[in-house]
């Protein structure tokens, strides 16, 4: 997954062409989320 930053061990990811809406995930150790990027909404 193309990474676009890290830091504190908090790495954030995101794919040019994956599925809409837009999204970027974070991934802290065992732990991960997928955040919309338009509404803020947050999955785990």
């Amino acid at each position: 997954m193309p990474e676009i930053s890290r830091f504190l061990g908090i790495v954030i990811s995101m794919y040019y062409n994956e599925h809409n809406p837009p999204h970027f995930h974070a991934k802290y150790g065992r732990y991960k989320i997928s955040v919309e990027i338009e509404s803020g909404i947050v999955q785990r």
